[in-house]
C-alpha cells in the first residue's frame, strides 16, 4: 500500500499589523494558522513593536514571526494566508501603509520560488529588523536557502530599535 502523504516542511510567517487593536490581530491570526488544513503552528516569536517601513503618519506596528509545520503547497498556503487576511477585515490603504493584517511567507523549507504572485524567501527579509529579529528567536540556527546563517543577519541589526509588547 502506498503512503499518498505530503511530507510537511518549515515554513515562517511574518505577521503584522497597526489598525484595529494590532495584538488581538495578530493573536488572532496565530489561532486561525493553527487550524489551517495538515498545518501546525510549532513556535511564535513575541510581538515586537516596530516603526512603520513606509508612510511615517500612521500608527506603529505590532510584528511577530510564527513558525509552521504544513503539508500545505505554497500557492493552497498563500491562499490560505489571504483568506484569513480577508476574515480579520483586510484593509491596506496605501503601500507600506496602515493595515489590519498582513501575513507574509517568509520561508518555504528550502524552495526559492518566483513566481508572480509569491516570492520566496521574501524579497527583503534581510534588511528588515521586524522580520529578523522575530525570526531568530524562534529559530536562532536557521540557514536561509542562500545558505547564510540568520545569525548573521541578526547580528548586523543589534541593536535594534523595537520593544517587546507581548508575549
Amino acid at each position: 500500500m502506498q503512503n499518498n502523504t505530503i511530507p510537511k516542511s518549515a515554513v515562517y510567517i511574518a505577521l503584522g499589523s497597526n489598525l484595529d487593536n494590532p495584538i488581538a490581530q495578530l493573536q488572532s491570526a496565530v489561532r486561525a494558522l493553527d487550524t489551517l488544513p495538515d498545518t501546525q503552528v510549532t513556535a511564535v516569536s513575541a510581538f515586537y513593536r516596530s516603526k512603520p517601513l513606509g508612510p511615517q503618519d500612521q500608527p506603529d506596528f505590532i510584528n511577530a514571526v510564527a513558525a509552521l509545520e504544513t503539508a500545505l503547497l505554497p500557492l493552497d498556503l498563500l491562499d490560505h494566508l489571504q483568506h484569513i487576511e480577508q476574515q480579520q477585515g483586510r484593509v491596506r490603504l496605501r503601500r507600506w501603509g496602515e493595515r489590519t493584517l498582513d501575513l507574509d511567507i517568509l520561508l518555504y523549507g528550502e524552495l526559492i520560488i518566483e513566481s508572480e504572485r509569491l516570492s520566496v524567501p521574501h524579497y527583503d527579509m534581510a534588511n528588515r529588523e521586524f522580520v529578523i529579529v522575530p525570526l531568530y528567536e524562534i529559530s536562532p540556527q536557521l540557514r536561509l536557502p542562500n545558505g547564510e546563517k540568520l545569525a548573521n543577519l541578526a547580528d548586523k541589526l543589534k541593536p535594534h530599535h523595537m520593544e517587546i509588547v507581548a508575549i
